[in-house]
């Protein structure tokens, strides 16, 4: 039998302090359809997106993360991870089928970075209201319904103040992440690495941040869209609305291009991407970003997010 593997990101789940606000956000200006509201917690997904939600959302004191969802490649998986991270002496938590609406038994677990895991296989893909359903039987909501509308669910972008070595390390070694392309100080210290467990260019960004407020951080989720057009298009839209963005511009490192905004809910910022590259090599070297080229690799061209106050906002993960 072979290493468990996991097959992709799944989805997040969000803590607002302001959940009027962050529906109007998510529902009606960048266009996600709820898939149902269970006790107070409320399940969206974009056009695209095939399981049961990639982002969840429910009222709380404060805006926070509560955990990132991954959907391994089998369901024999999910218990293989179980003894895996035992046997390394990480504290597993299992969760039987509907602890967390639409995906069968899972398990959760913290990195070294103190941020929340939730590994699982079993997914349901309800049906679509037929005023809501797509004609086209390989995609499941209508496209462009409302508001920015994108396609899928893409990365999540994660920060850390501690042990930010070993995170690197315990997802390469321990889930089977690839590092795809990263950042070193004038030390030669990693302190960003982008890493996939599928041909994107991250599935997930670590970035150490030693002075944060708390030790686990949220930068940003990120959900895809299909062209160039449909970003300046959703500046368009977050114009007409009166949200303050990033962008549009074009990162070097992924080649993409990207406009960011905040929720103003819960203060999660959301990346609006698309473009960039894909890696199908076997043998792909991670590409190295020193300092001195680190705004090129952040900001290829366009609205720089350096230094600029919206980019320097991060809600807390617990």
């Amino acid at each position: 039998m072979g290493k468990p593997e996991i097959a992709k990101l799944g989805h997040v789940a969000i803590v607002t302090s302001d959940l009027e606000k962050s529906l109007w956000f998510f529902r009606e200006v960048i266009g996600l359809e709820e898939t149902e509201e269970i006790d107070g917690v409320h399940y969206l997904r974009a056009w695209g997106d095939f399981q049961h939600h990639t982002l969840s959302l429910e009222q709380g004191e404060s805006g926070y993360l509560k955990h990132i969802g991954w959907r391994t490649k089998n369901k024999e998986d999910v218990q293989q991870f179980k003894q895996l991270l035992e046997e390394e002496g990480v504290d597993v938590t299992y969760l039987p089928k509907g602890a967390t609406p639409g995906i069968g038994e899972a398990i959760r677990f913290k990195l070294p970075s103190l941020h929340t895991f939730e590994l699982y296989y079993d997914v349901e893909r309800p049906p679509v209201a037929e005023h809501r359903r797509s004609v086209l039987k390989n995609q499941t909501y209508k496209s462009w319904a409302k508001g920015v509308s994108p396609r899928r669910f893409d990365h999540v972008n994660i920060h850390t103040s501690t042990e930010v070595d070993q995170t690197y390390d315990f997802l390469l070694e321990k889930l089977g992440f690839k590092l795809r392309e990263y950042l070193v100080n004038e030390e030669g210290n990693t302190i960003a690495g982008w890493m996939s467990v599928t041909p994107l260019v991250h599935d997930v960004a670590v970035l150490s941040k030693p002075n944060l407020p708390t030790p686990a951080r949220l930068h940003h989720i990120s959900y895809w869209s299909d062209d160039t057009q449909d970003i300046l298009r959703a500046a368009d839209i977050l114009k007409e609305n009166g949200i303050q963005f990033i962008g549009p511009g074009k990162h070097g490192i992924s080649q993409a291009m990207y406009l960011y905004v905040m929720d103003p809910g819960s203060g999660c910022r959301v990346e609006l991407f698309t473009g960039g590259y894909l890696i199908f090599e076997p043998d792909w070297e991670p590409v190295k970003w020193t300092m001195e080229e680190r705004s090129l690799g952040n900001t290829y061209w366009g609205d720089s997010v350096q230094d600029k106050e919206l980019n320097n906002i991060t809600i807390e993960a617990k």
